[in-house]
């Protein structure tokens, strides 16, 4: 045993002038001693020395024992999978079924109103980085046809307009709220 020994003084058992005598020699033995060392029953006797472990002997498994664990568990991969497939299942139904019904109503709505219903969608292709500033122009568009946009402030918001609204509107729009107009 060439390793540092970890073990500690135990105090309870230094009770004489000799005590602390065997304790000093013990000392130099602490860092490098052997079981073959002379002094080594000193040194047990003064310090605490951990159990030296004992070697546990796993009990061998039969081959039968080893088949019978690996089919258990396959056969718990196949219920996890099973599950699995079966959640997945079930919610691309839900989304088809929502997509779906979301179609039905737009025809209902085109049937009783005689127009589909407007979609708002936002274009995110004006956004652009200078430096460490970013800026970007905020688009609402309805349908691809619009004559003009209303903005305010720096002109980084837009709303497109598929009909020019008249001069009464505009006027009121750019006095009492400040949107200007600007044909495209």
């Amino acid at each position: 045993m060439t390793e540092p020994l970890n073990h500690k003084l135990d105090v309870s058992k230094i009770k004489t002038l000799t005590d602390v005598k065997n304790v000093f020699e013990c000392m130099s033995l602490y860092s490098n001693a052997s079981e073959e060392h002379e002094k080594y029953e000193l040194l047990k006797e003064y310090f605490t020395l951990p159990n030296e472990p004992q070697k546990l002997e796993l009990p061998r498994k039969s081959l039968e024992e080893i088949s019978q664990e690996f089919d258990e568990k396959i056969d718990d991969l196949l219920v996890k999978t099973q599950r699995k497939f079966a959640v997945s299942k079930e919610t691309a139904e839900h989304f088809y079924n929502h997509k779906f019904n979301k179609i039905i109503e737009n025809f209902e709505h085109a049937k009783k109103y005689g127009s589909f219903p407007l979609k708002l969608t936002l274009d995110y292709s004006k956004l652009t980085a200078t430096g460490s500033n970013i800026t970007s122009t905020f688009v609402i568009k309805q349908g691809n046809k619009h004559e003009g946009y209303y903005t305010f402030g720096s002109g980084y918001f837009r709303y497109y307009i598929n009909k020019k609204p008249n001069w009464l509107v505009r006027n009121c729009a750019k006095i009492f709220f400040d949107f200007t107009w600007k044909d495209v």
